[in-house]
């Protein structure tokens, strides 16, 4: 089974990101564009970095979580998602979600990682036999834009953490 939601991405290099933020801008950026998939707009990425408390050598999921709720109330559900059946539901309803990779603080250090550190929103999946690929956007690099990427779970297990940041029906579902 292949599931891939029609996402635009966004660069953390693009000219609108500002210069001293665009090394570690990867977490604001990933948020933004999950932002505009549901809005149809995005936050400045200058006040987004400042509002989520990245900093230039990351932002944590504790912090991203926590500081996303405050910003978007309760419009948005937002919480670390755990299980592969959760991840694989939430993009099969058509949501996005926020995904690190992160070897420091994992302390997986010498693992071979598609990312030692970065935050990508995940947009499908692709179930392969033996593994899980998850498609994502890299949110580019300075010579290029963002691109369509798949990575292996198998490969990246143990580094991983997904962020669900979903809009919350207007029923109160």
């Amino acid at each position: 089974m292949k599931v891939l939601l029609p996402f635009q991405a966004m660069s953390q290099y693009a000219g609108d990101v500002p210069s001293p933020y665009r090394a570690s801008a990867c977490g604001p950026v990933t948020v933004a564009s999950i932002l505009r998939y549901h809005e149809g707009q995005a936050p400045g990425i200058g006040p987004l970095y400042k509002l989520l408390g990245a900093t230039p050598i990351g932002l944590s999921a504790f912090c991203l979580i926590r500081r996303l709720r405050k910003l978007v109330g309760p419009r948005y559900d937002i919480q670390r998602i755990r299980s592969l059946e959760q991840i694989k539901r939430q993009l099969d309803a058509g949501y996005p979600l926020a995904v690190k990779f992160d070897r420091y603080f994992s302390l997986r250090w010498r693992q071979a990682t598609t990312f030692a550190y970065h935050w990508v929103p995940l947009i499908g999946y692709e179930e392969t036999e033996g593994d899980l690929l998850l498609l994502i956007h890299d949110n580019g690099q300075k010579n290029r834009p963002s691109k369509l990427r798949a990575v292996s779970l198998r490969e990246n297990q143990g580094v991983l953490s997904f962020i669900r940041i979903s809009p919350v029906s207007k029923s109160g579902e």
